[in-house]
């Protein structure tokens, strides 16, 4: 059985959580908790392009706000 996430043809949309960490999510499961979307459905390919440019510090918030503070 292959997993939702395994697939290419899926459509994904992507979310953030409060860390400011990305992931995709199959477009017809429920948003999980703590977790909102950022407005980007596709397939997965379109969607992990998104993430790569998007994310490039790959630190949780909580620790880059902390390291900033160490400055």
């Amino acid at each position: 059985m292959t997993s939702c996430f395994d697939r290419e043809d899926g459509v994904f949309r992507v979310l953030v959580n409060h860390e400011e960490q990305y992931s995709i999510w199959p477009e017809w499961k429920a948003i999980p908790a703590g977790w909102r979307d950022v407005g980007v459905l596709g397939d997965k390919k379109v969607c992990l392009d998104y993430i790569e440019k998007t994310w490039t510090d790959m630190r949780p918030l909580s620790l880059r706000r902390f390291m900033d503070e160490k400055q």
